[in-house]
């Protein structure tokens, strides 16, 4: 029996542990911060973060299952930094990807997604549902790709940046850390670090 512990008791801790089941792993415990909770449908909660953390090792992996990439760092970071460290990767059945890229430490790819030819996917990323990441790209950690995004040829992607639901970016194009793109954008020009852009084209609204 395969044992993964899951923290993050939410909607995207939801999928995360389907697509765990689909992919062998028989018995999921979640554990999370909200005391209020002991159950996420059909599976336990055991308890709040420090529990997760000290009780990783009674488990053959772990995974961190929250959407906010700062927070998610902040968590994947301290595992990381342990010897106990079993962090996993969660694949779906349905998502495509190139054995000729690579998928980080951490990191889910969801049902529907397509991860074309060298392409390299950092720590702890989201791939979410029905995302496209074509080939030659270069996406950094703790990144999260939002449901039917469409990323075309050699684009580069900073850490911590969040690309939002159904948005677009043109070949070639860089963009910085920290960045956030609104959904249903089209990125057609290079985005610094720390600002929010959104609207078709892309405009800079604003530093975060």
């Amino acid at each position: 029996m395969k044992r993964l512990a899951i923290f993050g008791a939410g909607g995207h801790g939801k999928v995360v542990a389907e697509i765990a089941q689909l992919s062998g792993w028989s018995d999921i415990i979640f554990f999370d911060d909200n005391d209020r909770i002991t159950k996420l449908e059909n599976w336990s909660i055991q308890g709040n973060l420090k529990k997760f953390l000290s009780h990783s090792k009674d488990y053959d992996g772990s995974f961190v299952a929250i959407g906010d990439n700062q927070i998610r760092l902040q968590i994947v970071k301290l595992m990381l930094s342990s010897s106990k460290n079993n962090l996993v990767t969660l694949i779906h059945p349905n998502s495509i990807i190139s054995q000729l890229s690579k998928v980080g430490l951490g990191s889910v790819v969801m049902a529907g997604s397509i991860i074309n030819p060298f392409s390299s996917i950092g720590i702890s990323n989201i791939i979410n549902t029905n995302s496209v990441i074509e080939h030659d790209n270069l996406i950094g950690d703790y990144v999260h790709i939002s449901p039917g995004v469409n990323i075309a040829g050699s684009v580069t992607i900073g850490q911590e940046s969040w690309i939002g639901i159904g948005s677009s970016i043109k070949q070639n194009i860089s963009i910085g850390s920290n960045v956030i793109v609104g959904l249903g954008s089209v990125v057609l020009e290079n985005l610094p670090d720390n600002v929010v852009a959104f609207g078709v084209p892309a405009k800079i609204d604003l530093q975060c």
